[in-house]
């Protein structure tokens, strides 16, 4: 009597985040939609997409550039919050298509990059992922992404850090992670906050010249 195998690959919920972006970069069509992209993240998916839109804001990009892509995160850390276990997002964004080549542009470094963190990352401090930790990173989330749609020049590198961080340690359970992602929106709050003070005081010293003229 001859013994069957099974040869099924894993369901995405159980493959690494690394091996889920390989699949996207191996994709056979030239363009590959959003709707796609978070079926092949599965029920993780609200995490992942806020990683990958997370670190599309971390590129260099021409100004304005981040607004698109922010535009997505202030749809989905809200539902975190909600404790949403599945993404929405209009019909005009899980349509909107992503060219495989530009994917794979940047793909291949990452995917390096996630699969050396992968080997270190581990489920701690999972209590930082319970319905009100879930909520307080939807939140958190959710303020950044306010600002990522802002053009603020050279503001979006902080923010973008925070929320990768923050939805990658979602992914992995990992509360170490979390607290990076943390302590990265506390220094991106007192950098604009900072920045924002001294634009303050600069309009504020230019109107006083001008008055006293």
């Amino acid at each position: 009597m001859s013994e069957t195998t099974d040869t099924a690959e894993p369901p995405p919920n159980e493959l690494p985040l690394s091996a889920v972006l390989l699949d996207i970069a191996g994709h056979g069509e030239t363009r590959i939609s959003v709707a796609e992209l978070t079926q092949k993240f599965g029920g993780r998916a609200i995490g992942a997409l806020l990683f990958v839109f997370g670190l599309a804001c971390m590129l260099p990009l021409p100004p304005g550039a981040t607004t698109i892509f922010g535009f997505p995160l202030v749809l989905l850390a809200p539902q975190l919050i909600i404790g949403a276990s599945a993404p929405w997002l209009p019909a005009g964004i899980k349509n909107r298509t992503i060219s495989t080549a530009d994917l794979n542009k940047g793909l291949p470094r990452l995917i390096r990059w996630l699969q050396r963190v992968e080997a270190v990352s581990k489920p701690r401090l999972v209590f930082l992922f319970n319905p009100v930790g879930e909520r307080l990173i939807g939140l958190v989330c959710l303020a950044l992404a306010l600002v990522l749609i802002l053009p603020i020049p050279g503001g979006n590198i902080l923010p973008a850090m925070a929320v990768s961080a923050l939805a990658f340690a979602l992914i992995q359970r990992d509360g170490v992670i979390a607290l990076i992602g943390y302590a990265l929106a506390i220094t991106s709050a007192s950098v604009l906050a900072l920045a924002a003070h001294i634009i303050v005081r600069m309009f504020l010293h230019v109107w006083a010249v001008v008055t006293a003229a």
